[in-house]
């Protein structure tokens, strides 16, 4: 099964490309939502078969917050909120952050549209190294590459109107590689998160919407879908009220 997974995701990847190719034959600029430019809105729209819909639910947080560099904060109760995009490099200071905390956290609690794939990779590995468990708070944002992060949580829970999304995966550099390495970097990378989440013990299907998605746009997941695919492994919560 994890083989014919595989290679279902290397053809898409390919697909992925001509794709690509198009678009540089076209010397259009590269696709992909880049939460940290300031030229395009913080969140992509939905996909859809027509006119591109708003997300379910309007993120609380503003703009500026989700493009600002992820930042971390530790909260009551064990856990450390990271709000903000995974610019490359979030992975070390993540690591840092859980290195000076040692035992206090318990939860890391995600408010990011994305950003690095590798950075986001090695974050939910560390996530799952130290047994933490994930959460995506009511109206929260977990985008892009984010729900890789989330996807390391021994225990993850999405809070009502948490929003929560994923497309394709793209190069986001200002170098323009040839379609050959273009090619060899889609199935790479491809692989590496499709065999991540499968480590994580995430169902296929969540990686093949990614896959189907453009990465101009972003396929939002119901609370149904994140329990079918394994993203979650709690129900959903409602958020509690403090006064």
């Amino acid at each position: 099964m994890r083989h014919a997974f595989l290679t279902l995701l290397g053809a898409s990847a390919i697909f992925v490309v001509i794709d690509f190719r198009e678009i540089s034959v076209m010397n259009a600029a590269l696709p992909g939502h880049d939460p940290m430019r300031t030229g395009q809105p913080v969140l992509p729209p939905a996909l859809t078969e027509g006119v591109p819909n708003a997300p379910p639910v309007q993120p609380a947080s503003a703009p500026e917050v989700l493009r600002q560099p992820i930042r971390f904060e530790l909260l009551s109760g064990g856990v450390l909120l990271a709000e903000g995009s995974i610019e490359p490099g979030a992975a070390d200071r993540f690591a840092k952050e859980i290195e000076a905390r040692g035992e206090y956290v318990k939860m890391v609690s995600l408010n990011s549209p994305g950003g690095s794939v590798d950075d986001a990779i090695a974050m939910s590995k560390l996530i799952r190294e130290r047994q933490l468990g994930t959460r995506v708070a009511s109206e929260a944002l977990c985008a892009s590459s984010c729900p890789i992060v989330f996807a390391g949580g021994v225990s993850r829970m999405a809070e009502k109107d948490a929003v929560i999304g994923v497309h394709q995966v793209f190069n986001g550099g200002t170098e323009r590689p040839s379609p050959e390495q273009a090619m060899a970097s889609a199935q790479a990378t491809t692989a590496r998160v499709a065999r991540h989440l499968d480590e994580m013990g995430i169902g296929a299907q969540l990686w093949i919407n990614a896959l189907e998605t453009p990465p101009d746009r972003l396929y939002y997941l119901t609370p149904a879908e994140m329990a079918e695919f394994k993203l979650t492994t709690e129900p959903v919560a409602t958020a509690e009220k403090t006064d």
